[in-house]
């Protein structure tokens, strides 16, 4: 007789009691909170046919992200970004990253442009404040092609984030453009689900893509909403088990190794012809 096997289920990630500790002080001091999960590529099309998206309701954008090669800001806990989308007005943000939001300078926290979340997933989250600006159609792609100085595309509220936790000697205009990422949002409210679902799905040069499903609520409901979404994803055959990945993270290190060898290949010709 054949024996048949199967495979096991992977366990889902969970926090502990201590991080779970961590979390709630976060979510407490926060002014909005954003549920995450990153679907496995395998099954970006059965999740996506389940949820009734339609890919050409989606919105278009370009995430651009400033750093230097070897990732000072990110490894300091400081993101900089700009952003296109299509029928919108462009933006741009000085994030960082992880933060407890009573550390932070009360001048930040009044801010109108200043805001605190805390990002929750499988098995972690992150709380990051940001400080955000909005620009006109087309700023960003007539600032970037036209070689302006990349602190144009932030204000002096930005600008004084950055000086305050940028390392020290490292200055806007010192980075280098990381992207652009082309990425698909959609926004809208799946049958069977009583709030705004986002889905995002980021295409990387290398053909890898990550497929994002968010959602976002006030702190004093954060439990509730990741109970309802997490039913209604598991009702619909979502996978709620997979490894998690962070679409920053992922651009970052994409973007800045190709800088790294592009970097290699020049002193390499120049080695060769001398």
């Amino acid at each position: 007789m054949a024996t048949t096997t199967s495979t096991p289920t992977p366990a889902r990630p969970t926090l502990s009691d201590e991080q779970f500790q961590k979390m709630a002080a976060l979510v407490k001091d926060a002014d909005s909170v954003e549920l995450k999960l990153t679907i496995p590529q395998a099954a970006h099309r059965t999740t996506i046919a389940s949820l009734g998206m339609d890919p050409l309701d989606a919105q278009i954008r370009q995430v651009f992200f400033f750093d230097t090669p070897d990732l000072t800001l990110d490894k300091n806990g400081v993101v900089v970004r700009a952003r296109r989308a299509q029928k919108k007005g462009d933006d741009s943000v000085v994030k960082l990253r992880p933060v407890v939001p009573n550390d932070l300078p009360g001048a930040y926290r009044k801010s109108p442009n200043f805001g605190i979340e805390v990002d929750a997933m499988p098995g972690g989250f992150v709380c990051s404040g940001s400080m955000k600006r909005a620009l006109g159609p087309g700023v960003v792609r007539e600032s970037l092609l036209g070689g302006k100085p990349i602190k144009k595309l932030f204000s002096k509220e930005q600008r004084a984030v950055f000086a305050e936790y940028a390392p020290e000697g490292v200055t806007l205009d010192d980075l280098e453009m990381l992207g652009p990422i082309f990425v698909l949002k959609l926004k809208y409210v799946p049958e069977g689900f009583a709030r705004p679902l986002v889905g995002e799905m980021w295409l990387y040069p290398d053909d890898r893509w990550i497929l994002e499903l968010s959602t976002k609520c006030a702190p004093n409901e954060a439990y509730q909403v990741a109970g309802e979404a997490r039913a209604f994803l598991a009702e619909r055959g979502v996978t709620l088990g997979g490894e998690q990945q962070t679409k920053t993270r992922t651009a970052l290190e994409y973007f800045a190794g190709r800088l790294k060898a592009e970097s290699a290949n020049k002193t390499r010709r120049k080695t060769t012809s001398s």
